[in-house]
């Protein structure tokens, strides 16, 4: 079962240009194993998200035991932010592949 995390943070205006440059940058780093898709997402009043689909829930494990931090949330402490996270089991989907 695909399992999607949500870490969520308040970004300064200030900061956001970094924020953008450093998830840019995580795009063009090698992706973990079992990481499908990954989005930054901008809110309201500096409201933030980055929302990753990950294969299942082993491959979500296998990460977060890695030796380095998870990305997201460092990222978001990089630029001051305070991140929160939640873990979602997808329960249903769709996707237009054309």
């Amino acid at each position: 079962m695909k399992v999607m995390t949500e870490v969520s943070a308040i970004v300064e205006p200030g900061q956001e240009a970094d924020l953008l440059d450093g998830f840019r940058r995580l795009l063009a780093e090698p992706r973990p194993d079992g990481l499908e898709r990954t989005e930054l997402l901008r809110g309201r009043d500096g409201a933030w998200r980055v929302q990753t689909l990950w294969r299942d829930q082993v491959a979500l494990d296998q990460m977060r035991a890695a030796p380095e931090p998870p990305a997201a949330p460092r990222l978001f402490r990089q630029v001051g932010a305070d991140p929160v996270l939640e873990v979602f089991r997808v329960e249903a989907s769709t996707t237009d592949e054309t």
